[in-house]
Order: structure tokens, then sequence, then C-alpha cells
């Protein structure tokens, strides 16, 4: 097996070595087994899906979120004559019947398809008649409510699977931490899954905050950023809040000699494919961005990626940082830090969510419907948004009071009296769960440790500090560990209020626990001793 892997990677891709990672999730596909694989940007999650494709008997279905992407990956594979295609919105009938056909006569490898496309029910049935031996889910925190790039399209995917006969799955993403994986294993229902979390530490990126405080903290903060950005060396990419800042920033920039440009999901499509592709061939120097600017940008020699205020999670800020370096040089993030910005993002994580008779609302709708609905029907008949109606259906799917079809349909399960309740009760545990992931980039901002370590730890891959490539460990700030912790890191505990947790790691005085139910707590380390309010799970 590892021969023929090797030479596959050689001679099909021009690899002269496999990276840390691919070779055992390549190894674990070709056993039959279901895999998740996190691994940083860059670090060649694509080489895995189509190595494995190459290998494996039958065709490989690709589901990803972008037609660009798609797009790259299928002249990449072509270049080699390793047979591939797309199926988007954007591809003309006939090239998809043939796409179509040929998969079914084994004549095609690798078919990358968005995930909307599922939801076509010719589409999945001519899938299923191909019978493919592998599904791949690219970015696959798509699939995650508490992801940066939810995708409602990708929920309906564990049932698609079914539909294709249940291929083994391999599901890639670039960030991911313990909750998120676990979702995504959920709702893929992956089978006994390999989850493999390799290669995540980018060393070439220097982390650093620049924090702020006072009454004259937002001026000081933004004065700041305009002279970083002016002084650092380009391409480089800003990140902020809202569409309006993006634009001033934008400007202002601009005013002082800057070729900037703003992007957000208010601009036109057009504007902002514009905007992008000025900047992937050299046209622009600084791109100004809301989270908008997101997947795809895979621009190598980005300098530095600067926050005007902090992100959603870490998982947000990780995927966002990982822009920068691509091409191993070194290369820095820096955010600019005020603890009041933190109000704006505690507001952004109440959005969304949905109250006890919205939820009710839906379930009484789906009972009552004469066969399956549709998510467009259930949105008119209600006048929903789509968040809150994908996150009702989502609720009442946990509580197994509905169930959503592979082709997006939603039709009743069960008819508990208490399954508006349960469901109410778990939106409720999601919203606690989303303030304290934002309380956990409070803690990187203004951790006095080493950054590094405080990121991989959130990941759960250990990193002895310090890192010397952070502004902490630079400055002497950073210590290793305390050696008589009560519990090792990982260690699964339990909390009388707070219910079961693992244990992420230390900081000075205090432990971090990651607990299933409310989320990401900060405890002293002398409470714990003196009280005993932890104890081995």
């Amino acid at each position: 097996m590892t021969d023929r892997i090797d030479r596959v990677a050689r001679d099909a891709f021009g690899y002269s070595a496999l990276r840390p990672g691919q070779r055992e999730a390549i190894e674990s596909v070709l056993a039959g087994r279901d895999t998740l694989v996190v691994m940083s940007t860059g670090s060649g999650k694509s080489a895995i899906y189509q190595i494995a494709g190459m290998l494996i008997e039958g065709g490989t279905v690709v589901v990803s979120p972008l037609i660009a992407l798609q797009r790259d990956q299928v002249d990449d594979l072509t270049d080699i004559d390793a047979g591939a295609a797309q199926l988007n919105s954007t591809v003309p009938a006939a090239a998809r019947e043939r796409a179509l056909a040929e998969l079914a006569e084994n004549a095609l490898e690798f078919l990358l398809l968005a995930p909307e496309q599922l939801a076509n029910p010719d589409v999945l049935g001519e899938l299923a008649a191909a019978k493919p031996s592998l599904l791949v889910v690219d970015e696959a925190h798509c699939i995650s409510e508490w992801g940066h790039d939810f995708r409602p399209d990708y929920l309906r995917l564990g049932a698609a699977a079914e539909a294709l006969g249940r291929p083994t799955i391999l599901a890639l993403t670039a960030t991911a931490a313990p909750p998120v994986r676990d979702e995504i294993v959920e709702r893929l229902d992956l089978r006994d899954p390999d989850v493999l979390v390799r290669g995540f530490d980018r060393p070439n990126i220097r982390l650093a905050v620049e924090r702020f405080h006072g009454e004259q903290g937002a001026e000081r903060k933004l004065r700041a950023l305009h002279e970083a950005i002016e002084a650092a060396p380009k391409p480089g990419i800003v990140y902020v809040a809202t569409r309006r800042q993006a634009e001033e920033l934008a400007r202002s920039l601009c005013e002082r000699s800057v070729t900037a440009a703003s992007y957000h999901a208010g601009m036109k499509g057009a504007e902002r494919d514009d905007v992008q592709e000025r900047f992937m061939h050299g046209d622009l120097e600084v791109v100004v961005a809301t989270t908008a600017f997101g997947m795809g940008i895979d621009k190598a020699d980005v300098r530095w990626v600067f926050h005007s205020e902090v992100s959603e999670s870490v998982d947000a800020y990780y995927q966002e940082i990982g822009r920068a370096g691509r091409d191993g040089d070194g290369a820095e993030a820096v955010l600019f830090y005020r603890s009041e910005d933190l109000g704006l993002r505690r507001f952004f994580a109440g959005g969304g969510h949905v109250e006890l008779d919205e939820i009710a609302r839906v379930l009484d709708a789906v009972r009552h419907a004469d066969g399956a609905l549709t998510p467009s029907e259930l949105q008119d008949e209600l006048d929903l948004s789509e968040t809150k109606l994908t996150t009702a259906v989502s609720r009442l799917e946990e509580a197994g009071a509905v169930r959503v079809l592979a082709g997006g349909e939603i039709e009743p399960r069960d008819d508990s009296a208490d399954a508006v309740r349960a469901a109410a009760e778990t939106e409720e545990k999601r919203r606690v769960f989303d303030r304290s992931r934002v309380d956990m980039m409070r803690g990187y901002a203004e951790t006095d440790g080493c950054r590094r370590a405080f990121i991989l730890s959130y990941f759960g891959e250990p990193f002895e500090p310090p890192c010397g490539r952070c502004d902490n460990c630079e400055e002497g700030r950073s210590d290793a560990p305390p050696d008589d912790v009560p519990f090792a890191v990982g260690t699964r505990v339990a909390h009388a209020q707070w219910g079961e947790g693992v244990v992420q790691r230390y900081d000075d005085d205090a432990v971090v626990v990651l607990f299933d139910e409310v989320g990401y707590k900060t405890l002293a380390l002398a409470v714990i001793r003196d009280r005993g309010i932890l104890e081995s799970a």
C-alpha cells in the first residue's frame, strides 16, 4: 500500500514526499474507513482525496462550496489526465449530462459539485446509479452551525450519502475545534471515523496583539492601524466587523496613497469578483474586508493579516490569519484590540437564534402539511428568515421531531409534545456556547502567555511554549505550564453545575475547560484545589 501511494503521489502529482498526516489519511480511506482530516490551510488536504481517488475502485464525488474552488481543482486534475468534471449552476445542460454519464461508465474519476446539486432528485438518482466509492466533503466545517462558514445546503449531506449507497466518506477542513469536529461527525453520520488533526501550527506567522484602553482608545487604535498598514510590506488583508468600516477604511487608505479596496456581502457579485481578481493579480495592495472575504482566497504572498476587531471565535480568527504566508515565508497576524469591541461580537453571537414560539410554528407547519415541505415553502408560509428557519429545523431534527430528506424536504418524524421544549433547550445551550467562544477570543487577546500555545490548545494540538514567534514570547512573558496541575490537559472532568468537559489548557493560576453543554469556562486553580469543584469523569 505504501509503495502504491508513493508511486501515485510521485508519478501522477509530482510530490517528492508526503506531508505529515497525508499518508495516514490516504491509508485510512483506502481501508474503507470514514475519515475526518483537520489540517491547516496550505498543508495539502486536496492531495489526500486526489491520491486516494486514483487508487480506489469507482468514481469520487467531491462536494465543494465554491465554484471557483471546483474550477481550480478540475483544472489541476485535468492537467494530469486524471479525468475530472464539475457540476454547478454555470455548467451547460449538455456538459452536465456528459459528466454524469461518464461517471456512470467509470470513464470519469472525479466529479466536483456544489452541495445544492444534491437537492436535485434527478442528479442524486444518477449519482446513486454510478455507485461512487468515495464521497469527499471539502470545507467540512460548513456543515456545523458552530463553524464560521456555515452553509445550510451542507445539512442534507448525511442523507445524500445514504442515497448514494453510503460510500466511504472523507471530510476535509482547515479549522475545526473539538465541538465543530463532533458536529461534523454527527451530521455526516460518520461511522467509527478516523479523526486526524495534523499540521495545525503555522510557525512562519508571527502572532501579536496591540491593546488600547481608555476614552481615546478607539481613536488611537484606528490611527495605529493606519500606520501599521502603511508601514507593512504589501500585500495584506485587513478584517473589520462591519460593511461601513470596510468602506471607510479602504477610502481612507486610498487617500494615503495605499492601493486598497473594500470587500463585503453588500456589494454586487461582479464588484466582489473584481476586487478579488485585482488582489490575486497584484493590482491591489490591501483588501479591507468583512468575513465575506473567505474561502477561495489562495494568494501565496500575503505578508500580513490585521484585525480591527476580534473575530467571532478562535476558529474564525485562525482561518482568517491563515491566509498569510502561504508561501512559507515570514508573515504577521496582528489583532488591534479594545475590550469594548467585545460588545459588538457578543451582539452578533446573539443573532440568528430562534425563540420557542418560532420553533413551535415551524413544527406545527410541518406536522399539518400534506406531505414533506421544501424550505422555501416553509419560509413563505411562516415569514421567517432563512437563518432562523434553518436553525429551527436543525433544533427540531436534533430533538427527533422532524427529518430532513436528501433533497432538503422536511417531514414530521415524532409527535411528542415535548419536542418543542427540547429543541428550545438545545437552542439556549447553543446561545450560551456561542457567547463562550467570544470569551475565548478575549482570552487570546488578553493572555500574557504564549499565543501560539493558546491557539493550538484550543484546537486540541499540544504545544510546549515558548514559541519565540509571538509578542509575549519575544518579550519573555511566556512560561511553561505549571507542573503541579490537578488534571492533565485532555482529561475528561465533571462539574456539579456545568456537567462534563475536557481540560483545554492552563494559564498561570487558572485552567480552561471545554464543557459539553455550556462551552468554555475559566476556573481559578486555587478554587479547584480548595473546594474540589472538578473531579475526573
